[in-house]
């Protein structure tokens, strides 16, 4: 370019981040640099080339991009960037399709890597770019992408199986042969039940059966298992919860695996299922109040290890609930047999399984049938010992008293089916209210036939309800993410003269909304969000390309929620949802601000399905 060029080229880059955090005199050495291309549409797209990999600059046009298969992974306009996963990889897995005639600046990979060398902010962009568009290929796909932290990384692979009507004696000798604990019996190609040496010493040497019985009659049939992509903790907490030690690995309902608590303890630290064990072994109250002592640390580790904020969210939900188990077991003991079976509901955070610092609680309970005097004095005295219990272990009392504690939220079966019957029936403010609360919901103990009947009946009674579903997306609607013009935040005092941007309610909660709105319309029995999105997004009723960004939304306002909870926690401060905006990067900034654009994208599409006739 000669000199005349400079100076629009250069306005035009220091307008774009992470350009804008270069000096002048390095955007002038870049500007010498580029190279300027011309795209008409009849060309059709764009021709990549590996060996010579370059940096495309969109002045003025619009492209699409598309993997290998021809699916959508992102639209491009003035300001944004293609070509920069050649430059990092060397590879070209990508189709740059032209939409509109359009002009492009080209920067050469020599000069994108003194770049990278001279910016930290630079070179992290394109990293996050890059790693962002590998998960839009990779997310959500049969085969994921996988981490040490999933299953398949530590599963003995090829495992060892053998026929329903073979004999018990056969898979003794097959085991001892193998030098294995545990044989997956098959049945036509698929998982029948596993064989363990518990059940060999439990079921057939105590029971004296002959070993020359078919080996179906000493197996434990429908065995729980686990996906090859199931992350490493919650393998480690099944185990847990149902005092077992193998879990079979199913792909496709073929057997391809086995992992054992042995295989975990040697692969991977567990420091998360120590502290539900511990909580698990507490004989009182105080001593668990000590043990929860340590949930702000594992916080902080987990954020420390730059875990994903949907895992932490799953993690400390855990804990959550195995605090709660534990405190109906101990107060069990004191007050005796419960008089009918019943489920501890959790709602809200817990409910959804994201919670993060400072949740409070929302719970209710779930009884089989209407209680007499005698089971409401039991139950009265249960739930306001386990809430007491939560609150001086860190889940403080609700300030809307949604608690099981509460009796207008301790009922039987029949008067909880009513109440969501009355709530969808006649969405009055109140009740869309509540929904926000109360449609997010799950079993934390119990009998799970209880909890399906009474969600079951809620998901037939939202199931296409046009003037339900009208009133819970407008409530949705009342709030909206904190951009304002041009693109600046919308700042709110945190309770004091601090100004912050309202990461859970302007962002984080109105994904939820929005996950929630469509879930009950489809009859969705997930309610974790990012779940939701998936199952969502595999039913076509949420395309693609704005799933998988409201899903990068999501994770990300959740990411820096929960960071910013980690920098107040070391800094001794009060832990808060408010981020100051002054504490960002440029880099930050942008990303943050288009992740509020996607969710206000989705509350458009929200709007326009479901409010037409509100």
């Amino acid at each position: 370019m000669d000199a005349s060029e400079l100076q629009p080229v250069l306005d035009f880059l220091k307008s774009l981040v992470p350009f804008d955090d270069l000096s002048e005199q390095t955007l002038l050495q870049c500007c010498k640099r580029l190279t300027i291309g011309y795209y008409g549409k009849a060309q059709g797209y764009v021709p990549l080339d590996a060996d010579n990999p370059q940096l495309y600059i969109v002045r003025s046009g619009a492209f699409e991009v598309t993997d290998p298969d021809g699916e959508l992974i992102d639209r491009l306009g003035e300001g944004d960037y293609f070509g920069f996963p050649s430059l990092l990889s060397g590879e070209v897995n990508t189709r740059v399709h032209i939409l509109e005639d359009a002009l492009v600046y080209h920067l050469d990979l020599e000069s994108f890597d003194d770049l990278r060398k001279e910016s930290r902010l630079f070179d992290r962009f394109f990293n996050r770019a890059y790693a962002k568009r590998m998960r839009h290929q990779g997310r959500f796909k049969a085969k994921e992408l996988t981490t040490t932290s999933r299953i398949r990384t530590l599963m003995s692979s090829s495992p060892l199986t053998i026929d329903m009507q073979s004999t018990i004696l056969q898979a003794a000798q097959l085991m001892r042969q193998a030098r294995v604990s545990s044989v997956l019996v098959i049945d036509n190609h698929k998982l029948a039940g596993i064989l363990t040496d518990r059940d060999l010493r439990n079921r057939v040497l105590a029971e004296g059966l002959d070993g020359a019985l078919p080996v179906h009659q000493a197996m434990t049939t429908t065995p729980i298992t686990v996906h090859p992509n199931t992350i490493v903790f919650e393998a480690m907490l099944l185990m847990s919860e149902h005092s077992i030690h193998h879990l079979p690995v199913v792909e496709e309902d073929k057997a391809v695996g086995v992992i054992t608590s042995t295989d975990i303890l040697r692969g991977q630290s567990s420091q998360p299922l120590l502290l539900i064990g511990e909580i698990e072994r507490q004989k009182d109250l105080p001593s668990l109040i000590n043990v929860s002592k340590q949930i702000p640390l594992l916080l902080q580790n987990l954020i420390s290890a730059d875990a994903r904020a949907e895992e932490i969210g799953r993690i400390l939900t855990s804990v959550t609930d195995a605090l709660t188990r534990r405190l109906i077991h101990l107060n069990q003991q004191v007050l005796g047999e419960a008089p009918m079976p019943f489920c501890w509901l959790s709602f809200g955070s817990q409910g959804r399984q994201d919670q993060a610092a400072c949740s409070d609680q929302d719970n209710g309970l779930l009884l089989a049938h209407e209680p007499d005097e005698h089971a409401k004095a039991y139950f009265e005295a249960l739930t306001k010992a386990v809430c007491a219990g939560l609150n001086e272990c860190g889940y403080v009392y609700c300030p809307g008293d949604i608690m099981a504690q509460n009796p207008q939220w301790c009922m039987s079966l029949e008067k909880w089916q009513g109440v969501f019957e009355q709530w969808v029936m006649s969405p009055q403010p109140k009740a869309l209210m509540h929904a926000s609360i109360f449609f997010d919901m799950r079993s934390v103990y119990g009998p799970i036939s209880l909890f399906d009947a009474l969600q079951d009946r809620v998901l037939a009674n939202t199931k296409g309800n046009d003037i339900f579903l009208a009133g819970l997306a407008g409530n949705a609607l009342s709030e909206a993410p904190p951009l304002g013009f041009f693109r600046k935040f919308v700042l709110e005092r945190d309770g004091s003269e601090v100004k912050g941007i309202d990461l859970k309610h302007r962002g984080s909660a109105l994904i939820n909304d929005i996950a929630r709105v469509y879930s009950l319309f489809a009859g969705i029995k997930e309610v974790n969000t990012a779940k939701r999105i998936r199952v969502l997004m595999e039913m076509n009723i949420i395309n693609r390309k704005d799933a998988l960004n409201l899903a990068d939304a999501h994770e990300f306002i959740g990411h820096m929620r929960l960071a910013n909870q980690g920098h107040q926690f070391t800094h001794d401060q009060a832990c808060t949802n408010y981020l100051l905006p002054q504490n960002l990067s440029s880099l930050v900034r942008h990303q943050l601000r288009d992740a509020f654009k996607v969710v206000h994208d989705a509350q458009s599409g929200m709007k326009l399905k479901f409010t037409r006739t509100f």
